[in-house]
């Protein structure tokens, strides 16, 4: 099979994904065309003005005669006998835009586009489903992947031909204008070989080798996720790369367990160096607050702008357990900082949150967030800017290279220097930030994608609730709980919940991801306000996901329901990206459930999934690392049982002894059945119970000597 598809994508010039940074583009002077422009008037709309992605009505006045995916699309396609140009996206995706800005708005490149192919767009946000699969397809056929993804495939589905970012001319990499010529010719010429490449590649997609018998999950896989982790960890600046630089939270959140299960200090060390570096560097935004998606280059000195959703969850969880474990009042405060940013900017007003924020402002990426020395020197005082100056490393040169970016002259990205913060002023910083922060307001601010998907909101509720509780700070609990009941009432219909919201429309049936962050995010608001609803919830949205998800033959989960759209193959995912897998949460949401619930069923079906996934896991552990997460928990995990009466102070202070600790294989439930009982607390392990304890600190005692694994 190989050999014949590596013969036919041989015909075509294989787009191999580069770091598109370093590739310059005239189209980026166009000023950026957010969805507001749609109302202009004069404007000729396509079909998808009557969307409501935010992604799909950028493109809605393009001269691309696009479809939204759907059966209209692939029936015109049948009788015409035309391939499909499939495009996915996102509404915050800056190569997307420079593509959209070459070639989907060029009059000359939409008219081959529209004579050879029905076009169609997808918003990979709103369809992870079919994003899941064409990405696979693109990953396998050029062995990268990233979006703008670019597939071209036959009316049946069937892909035979993919790339992400495609310039309009060729230059080191086929354009536009020389790519759909060819494709026309090779569809006319060569039909009958394209079919046969497009069945061999649709046939791959089934295939996934697993043979739990050869590969037993222990604690020895840790150790060797950790030792992996080791390896790859920059001294210098912290992470686990060079560039792109990624947060990648879910390492940090396993080396902290693994720290704390082996007092290997090196783990926390790692841990330590990247938050730190991590909070000071460009990556974070230090007017307004919350991370950009990653980093550019190796220091954490250049991100890619786009603010997600996610990420500030992910985050906001691996900083508030960093405070845990070390009581570094610095993570404390990033965590409150990241939250203040969701609230401020992506909180929609009935409750939930917005999706994330573009990279890009008037057609140039960053300008929004970057200054130049006279900038801040019209902004603030001499003394104020010269401090500034040194804290945030601005000088006439900039630290922005130009890159085609069209930045101006001398730009810099604000970061904090570490000579800066040996002499730091947190009264004389926050006075400099407030300015800035209202100079930078009258800026024109980066578009921002409005619309509202569940299983985002699940990580930010579980983000709110786990901090909620570390820091006892209530309000965070509550804005999870308002989280919850937007899902539960706006988002959900006849007992069928959606992936997507926006203005007053849930659509998209929820997909495996949708129910398993949404149940983190439910245990999580469990253990912080001890509402069996939210148990009782975590449990229904469970036992969906057992109904309609679950692969009776085989074990693991599918990404959508037996019920949903068949596209090509539906899929199993366990690899822990910027996002992590549904199966890998749901893995750790069951096990957790066993001990909450004490029902050993859920901690069966949780080891399924790891069976059913080992041989993938064993063989490269690092790329599972929120399975580690939860694997972590299964090994050994404890329970505290809390009797008493919360309203009275000795039960309070049982549980506020627990709120700072780091204890992440301890699940906490809460016994007020008899407000006669003495107050004290349980410890269970392996199914057998301590004699209760009167006394919190005797609590932390026993938990800290049961800590290490055996």
């Amino acid at each position: 099979m190989k050999k014949t598809l590596f013969i036919f994508l041989a015909i075509f010039t294989t787009i191999s994904a580069v770091n598109l940074r370093n590739v310059s583009s005239d189209a980026e002077t166009k000023e950026m065309k957010h969805s507001s422009a749609l109302n202009d008037a004069g404007k000729k709309h396509n079909r998808l003005i009557h969307e409501k992605s935010p992604y799909l009505l950028q493109h809605a006045d393009n001269p691309v005669d696009w479809y939204a995916w759907g059966p209209e699309a692939f029936e015109k396609a049948r009788k015409e006998n035309k391939p499909i140009f499939l495009s996915i996206g996102y509404s915050t995706c800056h190569w997307c835009h420079v593509m959209a800005h070459e070639s989907f708005e060029d009059p000359e490149v939409a008219r081959l586009m529209n004579e050879v192919f029905i076009c169609i767009k997808v918003d990979r946000e709103e369809r992870p489903d079919i994003d899941n699969i064409y990405m696979r397809v693109c990953q396998m056929m050029t062995g990268s992947g990233g979006w703008p993804l670019t597939i071209v495939m036959t009316p049946d589905k069937k892909p035979f031909y993919a790339g992400t970012y495609i310039p309009k001319k060729s230059y080191g990499r086929i354009g536009m204008l020389d790519l759909v010529p060819r494709i026309k010719e090779l569809w006319n010429i060569q039909h009958a070989d394209i079919q046969k490449s497009a069945n061999l590649i649709t046939a791959s997609l089934g295939q996934f080798s697993h043979d739990p018998s050869e590969a037993r999950l222990d604690a020895s896989t840790l150790k060797a996720a950790y030792e992996l982790l080791a390896r790859r960890f920059s001294e210098q600046h912290g992470g686990f790369s060079t560039s792109p630089k990624f947060p990648s939270p879910q390492n940090l959140l396993f080396l902290l367990r693994y720290w704390k299960s082996t007092d290997d200090g090196n783990a926390l060390r790692m841990v330590v160096k990247t938050l730190h570096s991590m909070r000071k560097g460009g990556i974070y935004d230090h007017i307004g607050y919350g991370f950009h998606r990653y980093s550019t280059d190796p220091e954490w000195l250049v991100p890619h702008f786009e603010k997600m959703l996610y990420d500030q969850a992910l985050l906001a969880i691996s900083y508030t357990e960093a405070f845990q474990a070390t009581g570094k009042n610095e993570y404390k405060k990033t965590v409150e900082e990241i939250f203040d940013y969701v609230f401020r900017v992506l909180q929609n007003p009935e409750g939930g949150f917005y999706s994330s924020e573009d990279a890009d402002s008037e057609g140039v990426e960053g300008k929004y967030y970057v200054w130049t020395k006279s900038e801040i020197d019209q902004v603030l005082d001499p003394s104020a800017a010269e401090y500034s100056h040194l804290i945030f490393g601005i000088t006439e040169e900039g630290n922005f290279e130009d890159q085609g970016s069209h930045q101006a002259i001398g730009s810099s990205i604000l970061h904090l220097t570490e000579d800066s913060l040996k002499t730091f002023d947190d009264a004389r910083f926050e006075k400099i930030r407030q300015q800035l922060f209202e100079a930078r307001s009258r800026r024109v601010r980066p578009h921002l994608d409005d619309k509202i998907l569940m299983d985002w909101n699940g990580l930010m509720a579980a983000a709110l609730a786990k901090a909620s509780f570390a820091l006892n700070e209530p309000r965070y609990a509550v804005k999870a709980e308002e989280t919850v009941r937007f899902i539960w009432d706006k988002m959900r219909s006849s007992g069928q919940f959606f992936h997507r919201y926006r203005e007053g429309e849930p659509a998209v049936p929820a997909n495996l991801n949708d129910y398993a962050f949404l149940t983190w995010g439910l245990i999580e608001l469990y253990e912080s306000t001890f509402k069996e609803e939210y148990l009782d919830k975590a449990l229904e949205l469970s036992r969906i996901l057992m109904t309609h998800f679950w692969d009776e033959k085989q074990g693991g989960f599918y990404l959508t329901s037996h019920n949903s759209e068949e596209i090509l193959t539906r899929t199993k995912e366990i690899y822990d990206g910027a996002i992590p897998s549904g199966n890998s949460v749901t893995a750790y949401n069951f096990w957790r459930l066993s001990e909450l619930v004490e029902d050993s069923s859920w901690k069966e079906k949780g080891d399924q999934i790891a069976r059913f996934f080992s041989k993938q896991i064993k063989e490269s552990p690092l790329n599972y690392a929120q399975f580690m997460i939860g694997f972590d928990f299964a090994v050994d995990p404890k329970r505290v049982v809390l009797k008493g009466d919360l309203q009275k102070e000795s039960a309070r202070s049982f549980l506020d002894a627990l709120k700072g600790k780091f204890l992440p294989d301890l699940t906490v439930l809460l016994d007020e059945a008899n407000g006669n009982h003495a107050t004290g607390a349980y410890l269970c392990r392996s199914r057998t119970c301590s004699p209760p304890v009167n006394d919190p600190q005797k609590m932390l005692d026993l938990l800290e000597s049961a800590n290490l694994k055996d």
